[in-house]
Protein backbone atom coordinates (compact mmCIF):
# COMPACT_ATOMS: atom_id res chain seq x y z
CA UNK A 1 0.00 0.00 0.00
CA UNK A 2 2.83 2.30 0.88
CA UNK A 3 4.36 1.54 -2.39
CA UNK A 4 1.26 2.72 -4.15
CA UNK A 5 0.66 6.22 -2.56
CA UNK A 6 4.81 6.81 -3.36
CA UNK A 7 3.77 6.32 -6.73
CA UNK A 8 0.69 8.28 -7.22
CA UNK A 9 2.25 11.36 -5.98
CA UNK A 10 5.39 10.80 -7.49
CA UNK A 11 2.88 10.84 -11.01
CA UNK A 12 0.73 14.05 -9.29
CA UNK A 13 3.88 15.72 -9.11
CA UNK A 14 5.37 14.42 -12.71
CA UNK A 15 1.65 15.50 -13.87
CA UNK A 16 2.12 19.49 -11.84
CA UNK A 17 5.19 20.22 -13.25
CA UNK A 18 3.87 19.05 -16.74
CA UNK A 19 1.01 21.46 -16.79
CA UNK A 20 3.04 24.13 -15.31
CA UNK A 21 5.55 23.82 -18.03
CA UNK A 22 2.95 24.15 -20.66
CA UNK A 23 1.26 27.36 -19.26
CA UNK A 24 4.49 28.99 -18.76
CA UNK A 25 5.40 28.29 -22.57
CA UNK A 26 2.39 29.31 -23.92
CA UNK A 27 2.35 32.61 -21.85
CA UNK A 28 5.94 33.67 -23.19
CA UNK A 29 5.14 32.58 -26.17
CA UNK A 30 2.00 35.35 -27.09
CA UNK A 31 3.24 38.44 -28.46
CA UNK A 32 2.04 41.61 -26.69
CA UNK A 33 1.41 44.27 -29.32
CA UNK A 34 2.59 47.98 -28.68
CA UNK A 35 1.20 51.56 -30.05
CA UNK A 36 3.32 54.30 -30.59
CA UNK A 37 2.10 57.60 -32.86
CA UNK A 38 4.21 60.16 -33.66
CA UNK A 39 6.38 62.00 -36.35
CA UNK A 40 8.83 60.00 -38.62
CA UNK A 41 12.47 61.51 -38.20
CA UNK A 42 14.26 58.55 -40.12
CA UNK A 43 13.62 55.71 -42.50
CA UNK A 44 16.46 53.74 -43.63
CA UNK A 45 15.69 50.80 -46.20
CA UNK A 46 19.25 49.37 -45.48
CA UNK A 47 18.52 48.70 -42.16
CA UNK A 48 14.62 48.34 -42.70
CA UNK A 49 14.26 50.70 -39.67
CA UNK A 50 11.91 53.94 -38.96
CA UNK A 51 12.69 56.38 -36.10
CA UNK A 52 9.22 57.71 -34.55
CA UNK A 53 9.39 60.77 -32.23
CA UNK A 54 6.58 60.91 -29.76
CA UNK A 55 5.07 64.05 -28.15
CA UNK A 56 6.85 63.56 -25.49
CA UNK A 57 9.95 63.71 -27.30
CA UNK A 58 10.63 59.86 -26.88
CA UNK A 59 12.08 58.11 -30.09
CA UNK A 60 11.02 54.50 -30.90
CA UNK A 61 13.59 52.87 -33.31
CA UNK A 62 11.12 50.14 -35.05
CA UNK A 63 12.22 47.61 -37.80
CA UNK A 64 9.77 46.41 -40.17
CA UNK A 65 9.38 43.36 -42.04
CA UNK A 66 7.86 41.73 -45.24
CA UNK A 67 4.96 40.72 -42.87
CA UNK A 68 4.44 44.42 -41.62
CA UNK A 69 1.03 45.62 -42.95
CA UNK A 70 1.46 49.46 -44.49
CA UNK A 71 -1.51 51.62 -44.74
CA UNK A 72 -1.88 55.26 -46.60
CA UNK A 73 1.69 55.33 -47.77
CA UNK A 74 2.09 56.50 -51.61
CA UNK A 75 3.74 52.29 -52.37
CA UNK A 76 0.68 50.85 -50.67
CA UNK A 77 -0.06 49.29 -54.31
CA UNK A 78 3.50 48.45 -55.06
CA UNK A 79 3.72 46.50 -51.83
CA UNK A 80 1.08 44.00 -52.33
CA UNK A 81 2.38 43.63 -56.03
CA UNK A 82 6.35 43.75 -55.07
CA UNK A 83 6.36 42.97 -51.16
CA UNK A 84 9.11 44.02 -50.52
CA UNK A 85 11.73 46.98 -49.11
CA UNK A 86 9.71 49.50 -51.80
CA UNK A 87 6.36 48.52 -49.57
CA UNK A 88 7.96 52.02 -47.53
CA UNK A 89 8.97 54.83 -50.55
CA UNK A 90 5.78 56.63 -49.44
CA UNK A 91 6.91 56.84 -45.67
CA UNK A 92 8.74 59.92 -45.96
CA UNK A 93 10.37 62.16 -43.10
CA UNK A 94 7.86 64.21 -40.89
CA UNK A 95 4.90 61.99 -41.76
CA UNK A 96 2.50 61.30 -38.60
CA UNK A 97 2.44 57.65 -38.30
CA UNK A 98 0.52 55.06 -36.14
CA UNK A 99 2.60 51.83 -35.31
CA UNK A 100 2.01 48.96 -34.60
CA UNK A 101 4.68 46.59 -32.74
CA UNK A 102 5.70 43.62 -30.68
CA UNK A 103 8.98 43.84 -28.69
CA UNK A 104 11.45 41.19 -28.01
CA UNK A 105 14.70 41.31 -26.33
CA UNK A 106 14.55 45.16 -26.52
CA UNK A 107 13.79 45.13 -30.46
CA UNK A 108 10.83 46.53 -31.83
CA UNK A 109 9.44 44.95 -34.69
CA UNK A 110 6.57 46.40 -36.42
CA UNK A 111 2.88 44.98 -37.25
CA UNK A 112 1.54 47.54 -38.88
CA UNK A 113 2.39 50.84 -39.84
CA UNK A 114 -0.31 53.34 -40.63
CA UNK A 115 0.60 56.86 -42.23
CA UNK A 116 -2.16 58.86 -40.03
CA UNK A 117 -0.46 62.53 -41.83
CA UNK A 118 -3.10 61.98 -44.78
CA UNK A 119 -6.28 60.93 -42.96
CA UNK A 120 -5.92 63.80 -40.73
CA UNK A 121 -5.30 66.73 -43.68
CA UNK A 122 -8.65 64.48 -45.46
CA UNK A 123 -10.67 65.31 -42.47
CA UNK A 124 -9.61 68.43 -42.15
CA UNK A 125 -10.05 69.60 -45.46
CA UNK A 126 -13.91 68.63 -45.27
Amino acid sequence: MRFNSKRTGMLLAAVFVLVATVAWQAAVAEDVVHAVSGIVKSVDKTTKTVVVKTSDGTEHTIKWTDQTTVKGTDATGKAIAAGSVDTYDGLKEGAKVSVKYTEKGGEKTAVAIKDASKATAKAVTQ
